[in-house]
């Protein structure tokens, strides 16, 4: 939790900069970060666009997304626009067709890798790429916002140790619902 938690923190306020009442797309909204974001967004005041597969539409509109693209049968594009802030947690073709979706001034983050600048300028926006670093202040307000059931982590799957290869393919695949654990002892 505190590693997806804090990147969603950093990805979506510090260097995202969202605000209340302005408008973030999170892609993967079902996934380990994407859960925190869409969490966190919506707690901070915004409005809330996120990506998900039919099965996990219902269950991101219960973490408090405002509105939520099935990705396999809806362009999000044709839903979402002036998006003021999009977090990109899947990359490839998904990150480039998000260009279109940010106003301008907009800023698309990255956890994947440093997106194209050459593309933002061409866009007239800002793009970033993060690689989260926790802090003692960030875990301590995570720790006041579980406590305060404010926002709650979401385990997918919990694997005994002597199937962390199955884990590690069940992840590597994605299209996991929140977190994989690893359970290391009863």
């Amino acid at each position: 939790m505190p590693l997806a938690a804090t990147a969603a923190w950093q990805a979506l306020f510090e260097v995202g900069g969202l605000k209340e009442g302005q408008k973030v797309l999170v892609h993967g909204g079902a996934g380990g970060v994407g859960t925190f974001a869409v969490q966190m967004a919506k707690l901070k005041g915004a409005y809330v666009l996120a990506t998900a597969s039919d099965q996990n539409v219902e269950f991101v509109k219960k973490l408090g997304a405002d509105e939520v693209i099935d990705y396999r049968t809806t362009p999000f594009e044709t839903i979402a626009h002036s998006v003021d802030v999009v977090l990109d947690l899947i990359g490839g073709e998904t990150q480039q067709r998000s260009w279109g979706v940010l106003k301008a001034g907009g800023m698309l983050v990255s956890l994947l890798g440093p997106p194209s600048q050459e593309d933002a300028a061409k866009y007239g926006v800002r793009a970033a790429f993060l690689g989260a670093q926790p802090t003692t202040g960030l875990l301590k307000e995570f720790a006041d916002l579980l406590d305060r059931v404010q926002i709650k982590p979401h385990v997918g799957k919990v694997f005994p140790l002597e199937q962390a290869r199955q884990a590690q393919e069940l992840k590597r695949h994605g299209h996991t619902r929140g977190k994989i654990v690893l359970k290391i002892a009863d």
